[in-house]
């Protein structure tokens, strides 16, 4: 007879068994998209509508035609308009939004920072302000966990990335990235009913302020790094920073596209990793015997391995319980695409001007797709058992071209931060601990992550 305790099955609305009207889907889209999808976002392997808001949508499920969308012809796919309505404000021309030679420069200016040997490099730096962020917790606390790995996750980034020197105060900027993507990381109901650019959107107006700061610090931060640079050109580490202040000229980036590269990897490049570590560790806690299996593994790991850039191989139960907390919570829920010219996919026909809707949401826990989907099982992605998912089945960091740049360093990262933080303590639901899933510019925990901290 099996034993084994039942699957652990996380928060996350059920699927609609209905569509909801103009004004409902309005008023969802703006307070929480992922209500929206109903059962055959779940079971079909795409959906057309030929007519409706916002004009022609495909949701795109199969992942033969994902691949082709983003892989096989995704020259005929360019960022979707509302899409960029909501972060091009945000990001302006920054990596996750720039489009054509803009982003080709950006990504060629960025390329070698993140190879594996400047990656492997920061494998230290990542160990040393994880360490250090674990020395805050008193034994027996109640915490936020998911403020918690925001301020990790940016000192983190602030160390490695731009070697410490991020203009501002941690506590703040966590704080301000809260309010901008609550005000202005969302759909506005204008951008559904495509309404004209001019007409302004008050969700981006209650975060103008917000923007402002982050705009300062980007300023002060770059102001910080060129003063070093006439000083002691020798002495400057080649980190991000320098490297995009070096790629300024005729040829390369403006002065403006440094800036909203900065904005993003200070903003959405810590954001995505910080959700996907406060879920992962509200689902070990849920699922303690998936706790006890990482436990023990990073404390083998961690008291015979010192060098952290292996800690990735040799922990497999560790990240199999992370990249399973980022298929039940994509930190991106949705890629959104736009068709340039008409195309075909089997008997589907896509039009041109069609908006192409990718749901990592949806996609991670389609019926068709995997096994239990809505269940918290890391066993999935544990090396034995990767070969029976599809490249184009589950999408934390995207796919194609457009990948995420920084997915490699993300893994790192997540891997020494729940190797440090869960050699030392336990982190426990408390009855406050009622987290929903709500998607903004990240799949965030509405509420937050209440969670005790004991010494193990």
């Amino acid at each position: 007879m099996d034993t084994s305790p039942a699957p652990f099955v996380p928060p996350a609305p059920k699927p609609r068994s209905s569509p909801p009207s103009t004004l409902q889907m309005i008023r969802i889209v703006y307070r929480n998209p992922l209500e929206l999808w109903g059962e055959p976002s779940y079971n079909e392997k795409w959906i057309s509508i030929t007519t409706g808001i916002g004009g022609p949508l495909v949701i795109a499920n199969d992942p033969r035609l994902i691949k082709r969308v983003l892989v096989d012809n995704a020259k005929n796919y360019k960022m979707a308009r509302v899409r960029q309505k909501i972060l091009r404000p945000i990001l302006r021309d920054g990596l996750l939004t720039a489009e054509g030679e803009v982003w080709k420069r950006s990504r060629k200016a960025m390329a070698p920072v993140f190879t594996p040997r400047h990656i492997h490099g920061f494998a230290g730096p990542m160990l040393e302000r994880s360490r250090l962020f674990a020395e805050r917790y008193e034994d027996g606390a109640t915490v936020d966990v998911a403020r918690d790995m925001t301020m990790l996750t940016y000192d983190i980034l602030a160390e490695t990335l731009f070697s410490g020197e991020i203009a501002g105060e941690a506590g703040s900027f966590a704080k301000q990235v809260d309010h901008l993507f609550e005000t202005m990381g969302r759909v506005d109901p204008l951008d559904l009913l495509g309404a004209p650019d001019w007409l302004p959107r008050i969700t981006r107006l209650r975060g103008r302020k917000t923007m402002a700061f982050f705009r300062q610090i980007v300023a002060d931060t770059m102001a910080m790094r060129k003063d070093r640079l006439r000083a002691d050109p020798d002495g400057v580490p080649n980190d991000f920073l320098t490297l995009l202040l070096k790629a300024e000229g005729p040829d390369g980036l403006g002065a403006d596209e440094i800036k909203d590269n900065i904005i993003t990897f200070i903003g959405a490049g810590h954001e995505t990793t910080a959700r996907a570590l406060g879920w992962t560790l509200y689902c070990l806690a849920e699922a303690p015997w998936e706790r006890d299996r990482v436990e023990a593994e990073i404390d083998a790991v961690t008291a015979g391995e010192p060098d952290p850039v292996k800690w990735l191989e040799k922990m497999p139960a560790t990240r199999a319980a992370f990249e399973e907390a980022m298929r039940l919570y994509p930190p991106a829920a949705s890629i959104s695409r736009e068709a340039v010219e008409e195309d075909r996919f089997e008997d589907l026909r896509i039009v041109k001007g069609a908006q192409i809707q990718v749901m990592p949401w949806t996609v991670h826990r389609h019926r068709k797709l995997w096994d239990n989907p809505e269940a918290f099982m890391p066993a999935r992605f544990l090396p034995e058992n990767r070969d029976r998912i599809d490249r184009f089945q589950y999408l934390p960091f995207g796919a194609g071209p457009r990948v995420c740049i920084g997915a490699s360093f993300a893994m790192q990262e997540a891997v020494i931060a729940l190797g440090v933080l869960l050699s030392r303590y336990r982190f426990d639901t408390v009855a406050e601990t009622k987290p929903w899933p709500v998607q903004k510019l990240t799949t965030q925990p509405e509420g937050g992550l209440p969670m005790r901290v004991s010494r193990r």
